[in-house]
């Protein structure tokens, strides 16, 4: 798979996240429709985090951080839209970076062994992602419409 086809995927994901989403505003942050369930920052941070796992996962020679834990632990430390919106941002700028500073054949390198994704070329995180994206955002759609709210069409205004 081509860098720029991986970046402009990854870029594609973002925008339809933040078009899913933005009629959540900050009062909306600690908003969970159930008790344990992520709060609808949380969510958000979830999914950066997501972003920030895959690619840093896909590159290094233990492949993906298995300590849910402590990833969990870090999601709950976000509260406000503002804090996981920031690291949403930053997770997909870092990734297309990192998509755009690879070769075709580092993407085409197989994954260290894991349970994830197997041993299977790089550029099967894209997919992956792009997935795992579309779930929460599907997700804080029902979020949204539990509070009232409308939320837009992902992939295009209206």
């Amino acid at each position: 798979m081509q860098p720029m086809a991986i970046a402009e995927q990854l870029k594609a994901a973002k925008e339809f996240f933040a078009r899913s989403t933005r009629v959540l505003s900050e009062e909306h942050a600690e908003f969970r429709p159930r008790e344990g369930m992520f709060s609808v920052a949380e969510l958000i941070a979830h999914t950066a985090q997501t972003v920030d796992w895959f690619f840093e996962g896909a590159f290094r020679p233990e492949c993906f951080d298995m300590d849910f834990e402590t990833l969990h632990r870090e999601i709950a430390k976000v509260k406000t839209l503002a804090e996981a919106r920031a690291w949403l941002d930053r997770a997909f700028e870092k990734a297309i970076g990192i998509a755009g500073s690879k070769s075709e054949a580092d993407w085409a390198a197989l994954l260290p062994p894991n349970m994830i994704m197997g041993e299977a070329p790089r550029w099967v995180i894209v997919g992956a992602l792009a997935d795992h994206t579309a779930h929460h955002r599907g997700a804080l759609t029902v979020y949204s419409r539990l509070l009232g709210l409308v939320p837009p069409l992902p992939y295009m205004d209206m």
